[in-house]
């Protein structure tokens, strides 16, 4: 019995070690092409499908959903947060494939992964059409001089647009080329149609196919080129990504522009500032579907992952020992939006977080920043408190969701933006182009809103006959905390995305909010007593148990200025007899407060408080003798 079990591993083992030959010798060409499209349009999805009918899994392999989103809050919120890689072995083609994030607050990411390809599948809604995202992430695959063809995705849907949708990607590619001053563009743009979620894709939107071989044919195929190989037998890999295996250590992962690497040799990595140092390249990997192989020596196009090196950082390159030349560093475009992130100094710190310290918290901004060439942080006169930079807050709360999942108890400010001034001394603020889907009936409260935030319209034109799309001009302060009013205003059926247009004069002075906060007076234990009698008072944030102190916040205010409560208040028991009977206390019910909500809701005089736990809303100033009501 035990021989055949024996026996059945070796045979497992055989399958495996061939597979991994297959990859790493008998293919004929190399491909390294991104899929980017605007968030929610289906790159995830249709990676899948590819690594599925490409015979990428094994009988034995549990196939998931989303199996590229492989991060805890990327399952959650089911978006893509950071660009990940794979391979697939198509028609003695080995294809590199790297799935990146479609929301624009991650723009860094796709700004990063372009790095590394030759070309990219612009995925485009067939309803919804081109969105802000799409035009980002085009625009910088034209400026790198990428191959770029379509796929025009969900044909299926029963509001498809396609023909429309065709020629809107059509004019977003004629814009762009005369934006960058480009006359001799190519718009011969090659397209494709697919259904993602059912498994199929066709060259003809009439003719349904039965899988996603012709979208696998097409990467193979002559339209994208092989990777492009710098003359010279010196290597240079400039370093794209970094990981960490508990195993190897430090990972760096990038694409190697010339020459070739070797296991156990010697080389030279190049940082900033022109410093350079000396590493022993302990391990070489490649990408192996899902996973990573690891090679003796990998050549100049591929996508390779080295170890051996401790403090790399995202731009630097890695050299021959005799010919240590840098490649240009990667750049992005600029943090937007700043935040103030501090040591928690509340009453109720240290009950239930594992880390306290500033020194943690600057340890863990600093890894942030390492891995994240869209992020930056600095110290303040406090040090207790560091600014961290990022390009939107959607951004910088995924930064804190994570830090407050490793056991970091911390106070975070409002997001600011990030001013600058002219020529003239004039101050400059950045502003977004803001693009909404909307169901008609939702027109006016959402153009009232968006007015109220200094939005200026520019064009509105209608979807269907109960959608309209309106774009709006607007500074990026304003749609910080809009996203939660948006959705309420549209039932949840509205659509809102932007992009960065660049800085322009201020547009004045506008409240965070338009209403004041409920402040806690006294610690204690909020009693259901005291919550049910001040129902009058505004929205309340908290339950009845919970512990407060003085300066927290336990509701929003129904009018303008703050006001300081005794939410902990009891009634008193006694023997005097009363005309009626009790009253029985029904409070309503508390949505869960998120850190995503907390940091859209709180005003400059304002931190989130936040634990592993539990997220709570506090005054700067606890005193209420030391601060105003009046906002």
């Amino acid at each position: 019995m035990n021989n055949l079990y024996y026996l059945g591993v070796v045979v497992v083992l055989r399958r495996e070690i061939k597979y991994v030959d297959q990859m790493k010798k008998n293919y004929d060409s190399l491909k390294n092409i991104a899929i980017v499209a605007h968030v929610d349009h289906g790159k995830t999805t249709l990676l899948d499908g590819l690594l599925q009918q490409s015979g990428s899994f094994n009988e034995r392999d549990e196939i998931v959903e989303r199996v590229m989103d492989s991060g805890e809050l990327e399952r959650e919120r089911g978006i893509t947060i950071t660009a990940k890689n794979c391979s697939i072995l198509w028609n003695n083609t080995k294809i590199n494939l790297l799935d990146t994030p479609g929301h624009s607050d991650f723009g860094g990411e796709v700004e990063r992964s372009l790095m590394m390809v030759d070309g990219i599948l612009l995925l485009v809604d067939a309803s919804e059409g081109p969105l802000p995202q799409t035009r980002f992430v085009l625009q910088k695959a034209i400026e790198r001089n990428l191959k770029v063809a379509v796929v025009v995705n969900k044909i299926d849907r029963p509001d498809q647009r396609i023909d429309e949708v065709k020629h809107e990607v059509e004019e977003l590619f004629l814009d762009l080329a005369t934006i960058l001053d480009i006359p001799d563009f190519d718009l011969d743009i090659p397209f494709l149609y697919a259904s993602a979620k059912q498994g199929w894709a066709t060259y003809n939107p009439g003719k349904k196919q039965d899988n996603l071989h012709c979208i696998l044919d097409f990467i193979a195929g002559d339209f994208f080129p092989k990777p492009k190989i710098a003359k010279g037998k010196n290597l240079q890999i400039l370093v794209s990504n970094l990981s960490y295996s508990p195993y190897l250590g430090a990972l760096v992962i990038g694409r190697i522009h010339s020459g070739s690497i070797r296991r156990l040799a010697n080389y030279t990595i190049c940082k900033e500032n022109k410093i350079t140092k000396s590493f022993k390249a302990s391990a070489i990997q490649t990408f192996d579907r899902l996973g990573q192989v690891e090679v003796e020596e990998a050549s100049a196009g591929d996508i390779v992952i080295v170890s051996g090196i401790e403090d790399a950082k995202i731009g630097d390159t890695i050299c021959s020992q005799d010919h240590p030349i840098a490649l240009p560093r990667i750049s992005v475009e600029p943090p937007t939006v700043s935040v103030n992130v501090s040591v928690s100094t509340s009453p109720l710190s240290g009950q239930e977080g594992e880390y306290l310290t500033s020194r943690r918290l600057d340890e863990f901004l600093d890894e942030s920043c390492r891995t994240n060439v869209a992020l930056q942080y600095e110290a303040t006169d406090d040090p207790k408190i560091f600014q961290l930079k990022g390009r939107g807050e959607l951004q910088l709360a995924i930064v804190f969701e994570q830090l407050r999942r490793k056991g970091y108890e911390f106070m975070v400010s409002r997001p600011q933006v990030l001013m600058q001034y002219g020529q003239n001394g004039e101050r400059l603020e950045p502003f977004e182009l803001l693009v909404i889907d909307i169901p008609n009936d939702a027109t006016g409260v959402v153009t009232e809103k968006l007015s109220t935030r200094k939005g200026k319209m520019q064009n509105m034109s209608p979807l269907g006959d109960s959608r309209a799309r309106i774009e709006f001009s607007i500074p990026s302060r304003g749609i910080i905390g809009y996203r939660s009013v948006f959705l309420t205003d549209t039932k949840g059926e509205g659509l809102m995305s932007s992009q960065f247009l660049g800085y322009r004069p201020y547009a004045g002075d506008m409240l965070s909010r338009q209403n004041g906060a409920i402040v806690c007076d006294r610690p204690g234990r909020a009693t259901p007593y005291a919550l049910f009698n001040l129902l009058s008072t505004g929205k309340q944030f908290i339950k009845p148990g919970e512990s407060v102190y003085e300066g927290m916040v336990m509701g929003e205010h129904t009018k303008k200025n703050d006001c300081n409560v005794n939410c902990v208040r009891q009634k008193h028991l006694s023997s005097m007899r009363t005309a009626g009977k009790d009253v029985n206390i029904i409070l309503p019910p508390i949505a869960n407060r998120t850190l995503d909500w907390a940091i859209d809701w709180i005003d400059q005089d304002e931190w989130v408080e936040v634990t592993p736990q539990t997220i709570r809303i506090r005054k700067k100033i606890l005193k209420q003798n030391h601060r105003s009501v009046i906002r």
